[in-house]
């Protein structure tokens, strides 16, 4: 295995039109350039800026191959599989202009690379490094796959490449900080020239590109029917099933919001999916959308570009939010770079400004949002490339990618019953630091997360929900954690997990209740809820003087929330707190305090939960009114297991010593009990198949 080493790059292009500059790059010397290369695409569907594809065309022959393999296309939600056969066509078109081609192949990759390397005899694979843990795990059977075969008496390489944002030597060895960061001022590099290739043998078998149809009946076939339960499960929106659970469901509320005016058929447009509300296509149509994008303010005659104008009025909901919205899933797909994406956005605001940037900021909000959100997006990938080094002492942190957001968790222990723990506003996964051991030694499995916003976990330019982070914990329960589990959540994170009970009752076995946020209310009958959630007036303005209070105040705020053992409030956690407050988008999260309807209370969402339910209450909370909180359970849940404890907000990390037993107990009568009633319920049938 070797990562491929790219130097930095002189301009290649002034603007997408215009003419490319030569560039003076080698590849690493580790490529043999009189054999066959593969090029395997996954998120990287593109041809112009891809460093790997460059790498490669210094090889006599190169194939450039994408593998239809399951265990990567069933994350894709359906809008993501459709976007994605798009840009494969795209991507075979433009690969036959440029003299090559794109192979197709079903199957597992590693069994998929292996069969082509023997029947090309290709001596080398180009691959994208990864961080997301699923996709790592497919890359190291790639590698061991092809450790177990020589060509000719030499061993197939695998060259692991980056598009390297900033133009710096070390990418393992950078600040943990934001702020830390951006005082290094390190120079952003240039994109790279599209490759040129000789044609490609046309006696292999390229392949077709599959319709939607066709990608769906392969991704069902080697699923179970309670896999695609869960999977039609994640197909609806929290908000959806909620509305359906209160009873106020109605097809209007269902319906988009959009502007009317695109109605109409537009030519060349940049929204080619069904639902026309993402940008799509090729690289060429997602560049010149982001022209369109950019100039804005300039209003335009031409129709493609007034639709992508309505569409970023659509997606506006709150200032900068449409960029992502719209050119998000294209960059996941790496339809489009990162930097190349920068660099068009510089080139624009450049054009308006006779060639110079102000040190004042970007004179058009649309450039701002573009290169705010890249950049942001870089931070936490270099975050997630450096989890290892920056947790060495602790369990391994991992990468999920949700909707396209980098979420951290941890997965420890290989027996038992699955327990996932859920902290609360403003902690992070490490915040159950001395649960977890004791939990797995228990004979459990436990997963760990940072949920979006918080943490090293992305922040990205969104509006944050309960109904949003409840969703996000299905998805995880769905794609990561893979059965139904005992969950635990402190704080607003026991919201979540009681919403999640409330909204997907499949996927929770138990829950247990830290300190949970949300009230308890006798006589509650639902209200219509309403489908408007945006950034209340003045959140912005209060989110950033909230942030200055807690930067200056958080050792003393935490410590309140460890009354009994303030020492457990330690440098540990304010550090983090203090880093995480720095990261870019975290004003985003906090304007979400603001905006949070709790209204549904706990009693209301647990109904018919109550003996799967325990309460564990710290009665020195300084947040909440324990001593009311649990005199209203008792009386309006009376099956619920309560627990009071002598500690603040966070028992679970306060008292660690006293609250795991409650945990691990808790589990073992829970699950117990579940088994009883399986075991009942099989006797009932087989009473009633005999009677019949």
């Amino acid at each position: 295995m070797a990562l491929l080493a790219l130097p930095h790059f002189i301009p290649h292009r002034v603007r997408r039109n215009h003419r490319r500059n030569q560039c003076r790059c080698c590849s690493s010397s580790a490529t043999n350039e009189g054999s066959t290369a593969v090029v395997w695409f996954k998120h990287d569907l593109r041809v112009d800026d891809h460093p790997g594809l460059l790498a490669a065309s210094k090889h006599s022959a190169v194939i450039p191959l994408y593998v239809l393999d399951r265990r990567i296309l069933s994350r894709y939600t359906t809008d993501t599989l459709e976007l994605a056969i798009i840009a494969l066509e795209d991507l075979r078109k433009t690969l036959k202009k440029q003299g090559s081609n794109l192979m197709l192949r079903y199957g597992n990759a590693e069994n998929v690379i292996a069969d082509l390397v023997k029947e090309v005899r290709a001596h080398s694979v180009f691959v994208e490094e990864e961080v997301e843990y699923h996709l790592c795990d497919v890359l190291d059977g790639v590698k061991k796959e092809l450790e177990s075969f020589s060509l000719s008496g030499e061993q197939p390489r695998i060259f692991f490449w980056r598009t390297p944002f900033y133009e710096s030597q070390n990418l393992t060895d950078l600040p943990q900080s934001w702020e830390e960061f951006k005082k290094l001022k390190l120079p952003i590099s240039l994109p790279v020239p599209a490759a040129r290739f000789s044609s490609p043998g046309s006696e292999l078998q390229w392949g077709s590109v599959p319709t939607l149809d066709d990608l769906k009946d392969y991704l069902k076939e080697s699923l179970c029917e309670k896999e695609n339960s869960w999977r039609e499960m994640a197909q609806a929106s929290a908000e959806r099933v909620l509305m359906e659970r209160l009873g106020n469901l109605t097809e209007s509320s269902t319906e988009p919001i959009v502007d009317g005016s695109l109605g109409k058929k537009v030519d060349n447009s940049a929204f080619v999916t069904s639902k026309r509300d993402t940008v799509g296509g090729g690289n060429e149509a997602v560049l010149n959308a982001l022209a369109g994008y950019l100039r804005y303010l300039e209003g335009t005659s031409r129709d493609d570009w007034q639709e992508v104008h309505a569409r970023l009025r659509d997606a506006e909901i709150r200032p900068g939010a449409s960029f992502f919205t719209l050119f998000g899933p294209v960059l996941c797909l790496g339809i489009v770079s990162r930097r190349s994406v920068h660099y068009e956005a510089i080139e624009y605001e450049k054009e308006r400004n006779a060639g110079f940037i102000s040190p004042f900021g970007y004179s058009a909000a649309t450039v701002s949002a573009a290169t705010d959100a890249v950049r942001s997006m870089e931070w936490y990938y270099l975050v997630a490339l450096n989890r290892e080094r920056i947790d060495e002492k602790r369990h391994a942190t991992r990468i999920w990618r949700w909707k396209g957001y980098l979420i951290q968790y941890t997965v420890v222990g290989n027996e038992g019953p699955a327990v996932l723990l859920v902290h609360g506003f403003g902690a992070f996964l490490e915040h159950y630091r001395d649960n977890v051991d004791n939990i797995v030694n228990s004979k459990n499995r436990v997963w760990t997360i940072t949920v979006l916003g918080f943490g090293k976990s992305e922040k990205p330019n969104i509006i944050y929900t309960e109904l949003l982070w409840a969703e996000l914990l299905r998805d995880f329960m769905i794609e990561v954690v893979g059965e139904p589990a005992h969950c635990v959540g402190n704080s607003i994170g026991g919201y979540f997990v009681a919403l999640m009970a409330f909204l997907w009752p499949a996927l929770v076995k138990s829950v247990v209740l830290v300190n949970s946020a949300g009230n308890v209310v006798p006589g509650y009958s639902p209200l219509p809820i309403s489908r408007e959630r945006g950034v209340p007036f003045g959140a912005q303005l209060g989110a950033r003087l909230l942030l200055f209070f807690l930067q200056f105040n958080v050792k003393r705020l935490l410590k309140d929330c460890y009354p009994v053992k303030p020492a457990r409030a330690d440098d540990f956690l304010v550090t983090e707190m203090l880093r995480a407050s720095r990261d870019p988008g975290v004003v985003m999260v906090l304007e979400s305090i603001f905006g949070f309807d709790l209204s549904l209370p706990l009693n209301y969402l647990l109904k018919g939960f109550e003996e799967k339910t325990l309460v564990i209450q710290g009665m020195k909370d300084p947040i909440s009114d324990p001593q009311k909180k649990v005199a209203l359970l008792k009386e309006l849940c009376p099956a619920m297991v309560i627990k009071q404890v002598n500690a603040g907000h966070c028992p679970h990390d306060e008292i660690p010593e006293e609250v795991n037993p409650i945990i691990c107990e808790w589990i073992v009568k829970a699950t117990s009990d579940d088994q009883e009633l399986k075991a009942s319920s099989s006797l009932q049938i087989c009473h009633s198949n005999k009677q019949n």
